[in-house]
């Protein structure tokens, strides 16, 4: 799943968290649910206009007791923490969204988004023979990118093969769609095989 899906995701139910508590709390403010005779759960604090979001009783329940502050604490600090994660995984671009490709006529310009060029290189890497997986990205900036590639071979792979057919495959099919020289960093790893499966012991019949 790819960053942007994630956000997407994430925004989406954070939205929608909003919307519905802020529209329940505003149908107790307009005293929605004794005008349309609704009955709430008794746990639910807002039902009506006069009734505050948290009782006396609810604020100062836990304030006693010794571990409630370092609690609160704790969870606000995390809270605080993993905020900020995610703003600044957002503003640090590891690449360009897209990237200019040559012109094919006066006044007409194209663009290739970067995350379709890297899963080009993947469809056709992961399509040559001894290649069990591939990730690719790109980064850099738009006039100076770099691909990179972690393939991952069958145990019986060759890496000198594997890079000659990485060279003159994907990444060179790459260069040609941008017009550019598009240096690459690939990583290769064999992987290990699997161990002959145990055989049940033979029964002896008595």
């Amino acid at each position: 799943m790819s960053r942007s899906t994630v956000n997407r995701v994430l925004l989406g139910l954070a939205g929608v968290l909003l919307l519905v508590g802020g529209a329940l709390v505003l149908a107790g403010g307009f005293d929605l649910y004794g005008r349309l005779d609704v009955r709430m759960p008794d746990w639910w604090p807002l039902t009506s206009p006069d009734q505050p979001v948290l009782s006396d009783a609810s604020r100062t329940r836990w304030s006693g007791e010794t571990w409630w502050w370092p609690v609160v604490f704790a969870v606000l600090g995390l809270t605080v923490a993993l905020s900020l994660w995610w703003l600044f995984a957002q503003v640090r671009r590891s690449g360009p969204s897209s990237v200019p490709l040559p012109v094919v006529a006066e006044g007409v310009t194209l663009r290739l988004r970067s995350r379709a060029l890297a899963d080009a290189v993947e469809t056709e890497t992961v399509a040559q023979p001894e290649v069990a997986r591939v990730q690719a990205r790109l980064t850099g900036r738009p006039k100076r990118l770099l691909l990179r590639a972690a393939v991952r071979l069958t145990p019986d792979g060759d890496p000198a093969s594997a890079v000659d057919r990485f060279l003159t495959g994907p990444l060179a099919h790459a260069r040609i769609a941008l017009g550019q020289d598009l240096p690459a960093d690939l990583r290769l790893q064999v992987a290990r095989p699997r161990p002959p499966a145990r055989q049940p012991a033979p029964r002896r019949v008595i």
